[in-house]
């Protein structure tokens, strides 16, 4: 040191003011790090998402699926109201049940009518007859 009491002064603040701004440099340099590796941590995940946009982007879309088509019922009320039976009584039915279920008399004219319906909804693949006489809805 000097033997001048103002440069002694003036050194001692000069040293005391570099420790300050050597401390100071050192805590930028230590946030600097921290927001490297956090700006690093970013950048990874960034180009994660885009990797998987473009990966899901390059996805095939797949084929639809091709149902096969339930056959529609004829629009006539009869039919209607045999097949509404039929899922009300939950159970395969005979002609003759059925007249009964819709309310009409039990004539041999009804039962055949009847019947020529359901052998009808069975060649349209609407209903099944699991047995001879007896009709139910296919299970699903």
């Amino acid at each position: 040191m000097s033997d001048n009491p103002q440069i002694s002064a003036v050194l001692a603040y000069v040293e005391a003011r570099e420790r300050e701004l050597s401390e100071q440099a050192g805590q930028l340099r230590s946030r600097i790090e921290d927001f490297t590796a956090h700006l690093g941590e970013l950048d990874a995940e960034s180009e994660n998402l885009r990797i998987t946009r473009k990966t899901l982007l390059a996805i095939p879309r797949p084929d639809p699926v091709e149902e096969t088509p339930r056959p529609d019922a004829p629009d006539h009320p009869a039919y209607q109201q045999i097949l509404a039976a039929l899922t009300d009584a939950g159970r395969p039915l005979r002609a003759r049940d059925l007249c009964e279920a819709l309310d009409l008399p039990i004539l041999p004219k009804n039962t055949e009518g009847i019947r020529s319906k359901l052998k009808r909804l069975v060649t349209r693949g609407i209903l099944t007859e699991p047995e001879p006489g007896l009709f139910t809805q296919p299970r699903a």
